[in-house]
């Protein structure tokens, strides 16, 4: 009963953004900042709308690169200078690089936030690549993609299951790229890049912590909208077609043991005040994989012991198709056809005979309590509202986030595993160890590897 009455209090409660406001530049920018004064410090993020989505073929990993070049120097900054400056004000900065966009954010006293404005500013306008510089980044992100992918045989098999289950969407391509590419991307691809995309009127600024929103847009206007507007590249529809049929794909690996994933397409969140699906495959995934007494830990962990690991996956917020991915480990002695059997069976119960009423509380209590508890991270806040900005969604969308997820019913939930979690929208990738194989040792990452989403 004290679960019951704590998840409906949970339900019950819900989290508007604090003093969230947004202005847009006269150049285009738009400026969205949250008050948050529980502490004198704040994030600071320029996000880009471009990721690997808008690369081509034979150019993959070059938003990712750019990304690198970002902190190698401008006409007034040497290479490194960026991250040092931020450094001496006793900030930290990094940046990151998805499908859908590409971030680049500080952390650091809110007094100081004109300082990192200024230096985005710079780097935003003026980018400077070095030929010897490029080259040696160049080597950096090859061996980070060794380092994250070729030498991990769960990641590649990830990046196999994409690439295979898509077999149109620029989704298809990993974020870092493929080593081809890397091996043959030059400078004038990457400038190229850069001068095609990095211009104010792609990118959101997102400021939350310690501030007066009124001085961060007089800031931001006086660092960015000196810069000017630049026609951007027309972003042609990019529709996956229709699967008809599961698709399987092998990857032999050195890897210990075998792995699975399964990865079914889904829609995704396009229309904040309609689409109720979304928020229905949220459920589904919570009932699945959010605790240990979810349907994948409990009955094929714990209880038939066919798995040693399960768990579900779901993305709501991408500008291209969803995939909904469910990942598992066979236990000793079992094998993974098994695995797959026991997963589709579990799937095949959701879509025929729904949920109880108990496991759809615990699902949306566990989904409100994580969306209120990353209320107390400012990173996590202004990483939230990039990501939505980026997909075309604003601020508004976390105001109905309770009402929505309380709003799902065990019905709907059903249906969506009813619709889509079939056979014809199935694709099965399997990790299959090679004979003799040892695990290679864990290494650090290469010197100024960045986050890969």
């Amino acid at each position: 009963m004290a679960a019951v009455l704590l998840g409906t209090a949970l339900l019950a409660s819900g989290s508007s953004p604090r003093g969230t406001t947004e202005r847009m530049l006269d150049n285009g920018m738009k400026i969205v900042v949250r008050e948050d004064r529980r502490a004198p410090v704040v994030t600071s993020m320029v996000w880009y709308r471009v990721g690997s989505i808008d690369e081509v073929n034979g150019l993959t990993g070059l938003a990712h690169v750019t990304e690198h070049m970002m902190f190698r120097g401008t006409r007034r900054l040497a290479d490194g200078e960026f991250s040092r400056r931020v450094a001496q004000i006793g900030g930290r900065d990094n940046a990151f690089t998805g499908r859908d966009y590409t971030a680049y954010h500080q952390q650091l006293s809110a007094k100081d936030l004109g300082t990192v404005l200024e230096l985005e500013a710079e780097r935003m306008a003026s980018l400077a690549m070095q030929p010897e510089v490029f080259a040696r980044e160049m080597q950096v992100v090859m061996e980070e993609r060794r380092w994250r992918t070729d030498d991990r045989p769960r990641a590649a098999l990830f990046e196999q299951l994409y690439a295979t289950a898509f077999s149109v969407h620029p989704y298809r391509t990993p974020v870092i790229g493929w080593m081809n590419d890397l091996e043959n991307l030059t400078i004038d691809d990457a400038r190229e890049f850069y001068r095609r995309w990095y211009a104010p009127n792609n990118a959101v600024l997102v400021v939350v912590g310690d501030v007066d929103a009124e001085q961060v847009f007089r800031l931001a206007n006086r660092h960015f909208g000196r810069l000017a507007a630049r026609p951007l590249p027309r972003r042609s529809p990019q529709v996956e077609p229709e699967q008809r049929g599961t698709r399987r794909v092998t990857f032999q690996g050195a890897a210990q043991s075998p792995f699975l994933m399964l990865g079914f397409h889904v829609p995704v969140l396009r229309d904040a005040d309609r689409d109720w699906e979304p928020y229905a495959l949220e459920v589904l995934e919570a009932v699945l994989d959010a605790s240990e007494v979810a349907r994948l830990p409990r009955l094929l962990v714990r209880e038939s012991r066919i798995a040693g690991s399960a768990e579900a996956s779901y993305e709501k917020f991408q500008r291209g198709p969803g995939l909904f991915v469910i990942s598992a480990a066979p236990s000793e002695g079992r094998s993974v056809a098994e695995l797959e059997a026991a997963i589709r069976a579990e799937i095949g119960r959701v879509a025929r005979e729904g949920i109880a009423a108990d496991e759809l509380l615990r699902a949306q209590t566990h989904l409100v309590a994580q969306h209120l508890f990353q209320q107390d991270s400012m990173f996590t806040q202004a990483s939230r509202l990039g990501q939505a900005e980026m997909v075309g969604h604003s601020a508004k969308v976390f105001d109905r986030f309770v009402p929505r997820t309380r709003a799902v019913t065990a019905e709907q939930v059903r249906e969506v595993a009813r619709r889509y979690l079939v056979e014809d929208r199935m694709t099965v990738a399997v990790l299959e160890p090679t004979a003799g194989a040892q695990r290679k040792p864990a290494l650090p990452p290469p010197k100024d590897a960045r986050h890969v989403d």
